[in-house]
């Protein structure tokens, strides 16, 4: 009985109760108490603590207290959002397609590889991970890439009787195989047992945000140190100078700013996820905003990869096949004997070839290889839609990128498929051994069209013979004919190019086709004009730097590429200074996906390889997904800068208080005191910062160049402490200024009563929030005021102003924390100065975004008069 006609679907149902699922024991995870731990150990809950146990020391238990629920807060927060990025990447991990093509009930089916029982026959081919410990029955040209086992790069050869390890990948050739191990039965099972997790390094922009925190930090204690010290100078004793000192250091901390980029990330990788793009790690979805060069795989992500044969040319004249998708019937026009001619190429073409089509419920769809099952649909169409013959291969020498072809024998009869290059070498219609100048002309004229040709060939072998090897084999062919297949462009990928172009990205396609089917594809997709830079790898010039010139330019075409010269152009890329997103489908894209900086892979045709060395997957294969990503990247990056200068402008609006006092060597009371820092920064401030987070992308977020900038620029620093940190400020030193002049206070004179400075101090508190509130707004472009953009275009932030609001009514009329926070209401005059304040900033954010654009136009100007 022959091993690889598989179980029956009842003897599988009946081993996977006895054996269980196909999965691999979950890794124990690190304790939730040491992840919860670790969210009070960094730089900043270390720091808090240290002030925490200071206060207690010092005699100041309410300090020590709220410092406290700084900490814990914090840590809480952070930690809710680490667990809840990590489900949604885990989320995301198990809607990546995983399925393998199993033997049940003697036919071929694609199953769940959590179906898969001991006793399966499974059928592998180049770019399959295998899905459970296998032993091996058949071969052809078989490797394995057994790196994550062994630590080997080099593929390790495989014949019948040899083990393949689940987790590995057939890196070249197909094999059949029995499965013999699954779950944790498998090698894999008993190293992953050993493994513990580990934590990936810090991408980028985690690097950079680290560097403004501490830098933040750094910079608080010096100058909660400087400001401790004049206030001793000054005569006050030791125990309110560090009072001060400690609420300078909290006011310049923004408590919320990691745990909001890490909701920010997680919510750019839920929309992309929503728009068919995978985030395979969540600091990916940044660095797609930084993109400045794609290049893109031609099959499947420009085209439909919906193949169809679409002319025939062969000794005896051409045949043009009219069909539908991959429909078994279609209109043949020819003559009678190319149709007959053709019938004889399209059963070469389909014996050498696993691809099938097979009729679902919405119509006939290719089973594996599209370009194989359009080559089986020729096969039905040239018989009439009548099903051809199966016919059984006794040897099958694989695909591979060195020979181009691949070929069976059946009956004693060698039947080949291939590249024009790599097949019409090996025939003999031609005196020079290359194919007759007929055959050259047809495929000069195919390519032309935007088609991909095949060439197919035979050889009549002696009775009996077996050849040892395909080079033994491949060799006097007779030239059957060319298959000229169409691929058509997707609807969409047009747009998508004009967009990137738009946003200053350069797109070059990479293919393996001809030069000339690759160019006319990339004309009629509008991504090259006439006469652009088409590139065969075999002809790339020798030195980096050259061909990085070459290369840097938009709609280039690189035809005829290896993996190594793949891997190269994304190296000559990056060392030109481009952020590189690559995309590849197949095992040999593998090295090049992982050396780009997002590395794109085919969630619907790519290989497991592919997806696991990228970094993004389209479930569509759709080239404009990738376009939507790098915009919702480019959105993830200006949210983080819009709650950064959202938080350092009520940084200055907390510190120039103690600024102030500061200055008048303590004449001028403290409007603001530590605890009502505390409350701003975690009460009021923390949920409008997470709504902009979640800004959806602009409309103009794709109009201009990548994103090179720091996230802590010059224009950032002198809009928050040029204009809007100065204009909250002022309105809030005026309301507390106001109610104390009002109560008869002067500069250098006693001071109120306890109700006034509470109630200034109410006012200065009320004007702050007021404040923060316009400047949310406001926050929420760089260049646009907020009512152009619209109050209710971003839902989520009208309920944190909300609840900012309600939080602000409960700290000044809820009498045990308005006492505790040492406020009271404001008066009429400190609740208009703490109204006025909301026009006020945003009356000064539009004299500044309109200055700004007034001499941004008027250098634009000044570049177009400049002489050339």
């Amino acid at each position: 009985m022959d091993a690889m006609l598989g179980l029956s679907t009842d003897q599988a149902r009946e081993q996977l109760v006895r054996q269980g699922p196909n999965l691999l024991p979950r890794v124990r995870p690190v304790p939730r108490w040491r992840r919860v731990a670790a969210e009070f150990t960094h730089f900043f809950a270390l720091m808090l603590w240290v002030a925490a146990a200071l206060a207690f020391v010092a005699g100041m238990p309410e300090l020590g207290v709220a410092v406290l629920v700084v900490v814990v807060v914090n840590g809480l927060f952070s930690y809710a959002q680490e667990a809840r990025a990590e489900h949604a990447a885990a989320t995301l991990r198990a809607l990546l397609p995983s399925q393998v093509l199993a033997v049940r009930d003697g036919r071929p089916v694609k199953i769940h590889v959590s179906e898969l029982v001991a006793g399966d026959a499974v059928l592998l081919a180049a770019g399959d991970r295998i899905p459970a410990d296998v032993r091996f029955v058949r071969t052809n040209s078989c490797t394995v890439d057994e790196s994550m086992l062994s630590g080997e790069s080099e593929p390790v050869a495989k014949g019948p009787d040899d083990t393949g390890f689940g987790g590995t990948f057939l890196a070249n050739g197909d094999a059949e195989a029995l499965v013999i191990a699954t779950g944790g039965r498998t090698r894999l099972a008993d190293i992953a047992a050993l493994t513990t997790q580990t934590k990936p390094p810090p991408s980028p922009l985690n690097r950079e945000l680290r560097r403004i925190v501490r830098v933040i930090a750094l910079v608080a204690l010096a100058l909660g140190g400087l400001f401790f010290l004049v206030s001793l100078l000054t005569g006050t004793s030791w125990r309110d100078a560090f009072l001060f000192a400690i609420g300078v250091s909290v006011a310049l901390i923004p408590e919320g700013l990691l745990p909001t980029v890490t909701l920010s990330l997680a919510m750019g990788a839920q929309r992309m996820a929503g728009r068919n793009a995978l985030v395979r790690h969540l600091q990916a979805v940044e660095t797609l905003g930084s993109t400045t060069f794609i290049c893109t795989d031609k099959t499947g992500t420009l085209t439909q990869n919906r193949m169809s044969a679409v002319e025939l040319w062969t000794p005896e004249g051409s045949v043009a096949v009219e069909g539908t998708g991959y429909e078994p019937v279609a209109r043949l026009d020819g003559s009678p004997a190319a149709v007959a001619a053709g019938r004889r190429l399209a059963r070469a073409a389909r014996a050498a070839s696993r691809g099938r089509i097979v009729q679902r419920e919405k119509g006939w769809a290719a089973e594996g290889d599209p370009m194989e099952a359009a080559l089986d649909a020729l096969a039905h169409r040239m018989s009439g839609g009548a099903e051809p013959v199966e016919e059984r291969a006794s040897v099958r020498w694989a695909f591979d990128a060195v020979r181009r072809r691949e070929s069976v024998v059946v009956d004693g009869e060698l039947l080949l498929k291939g590249a024009p290059e790599g097949v019409l070498p090996l025939c003999i219609d031609g005196a020079d051994g290359s194919g007759s100048e007929d055959a050259h002309r047809a495929l000069a004229e195919l390519a032309a069209r935007g088609l991909r040709v095949l060439a197919v060939a035979r050889r009549g072998l002696a009775p009996g013979a077996i050849p040892e090897g395909p080079q033994e084999a491949e060799t006097r062919l007779e030239l059957l004919g060319l298959v000229g297949l169409h691929d058509p462009p997707r609807p969409s990928v047009p747009e998508a190019l004009a967009r990137a172009r738009g946003a200053g990205i350069k797109v070059a396609m990479v293919t393996g086709d001809h030069p000339a089917t690759a160019a006319a594809i990339a004309r009629e997709i509008g991504l090259q004009g006439p006469g652009g830079l088409v590139l065969e790898g075999h002809g790339l010039p020798a030195d980096d730097q050259v061909l990085g010139a070459l290369l840097d330019r938009d709609g280039v075409v690189v035809s005829r590429v290896s993996p190594e010269q793949k891997l190269r152009v994304a190296r000559c890329l990056q060392q030109r200074g481009h952020v590189l997103a690559m995309t590849g489908d197949g095992v040999n894209d593998g090295p090049a996906l992982q050396e780009a900086d997002i590395g794109v892979a085919m969630g619907a045709s790519g290989t497991d390889v592919a997806r696991e060395a990228a970094d993004l997957v389209l479930l569509d294969d759709d080239f404009a997904t990738i376009i939507a990503a790098v915009e919702q990247g480019r959105a993830t990056y200006a949210n983080i800068r819009r709650f950064l200068t959202y938080h350092l402008t009520d940084n200055v609006a907390e510190l120039t208080p103690f600024v102030i006092w500061a200055l008048s060597g303590g004449s001028f009371p403290l409007a603001l005191g530590v605890l009502q820092i505390l409350f701003l920064d975690i009460g009021t401030d923390l949920l409008p910062a997470l709504a902009l987070g979640s800004e959806p992308p602009g409309k103009r977020v794709l109009n201009r160049p990548p994103e090179r900038r720091h996230l802590m620029d010059g224009a950032l620093m002198r809009r928050v402490f040029g204009v809007l940190g100065p204009v909250e400020a002022l309105f809030e030193m005026a309301g507390f200024t106001l109610l104390l002049w009002l109560a008869g206070w002067r500069p250098g004179g006693e001071l109120p009563g306890p109700g006034v400075i509470a109630a200034a101090s109410g006012t200065a508190f009320t004007v702050v929030v007021l404040a923060q509130l316009a400047n949310a707004f406001a926050c929420r472009s760089e260049t646009v005021p907020p009512w152009r953009l619209g109050w209710r275009s971003n839902p989520l932030l009208l309920w944190a102003v909300a609840a900012e609001l309600l939080a602000l009514a409960a700290f000044l009329f809820v009498e045990p924390i308005a006492r505790m926070l040492g406020q009271a209401p404001p008066t009429l005059p400190g609740l208009l100065v703490a109204l006025l304040a909301i026009p006020g900033l945003l009356a000064a954010d539009y004299a500044y975004k309109a200055f700004r654009h007034r001499r941004s136009a008027a250098a634009a100007r000044q570049a177009v008069a400049a002489p050339r």
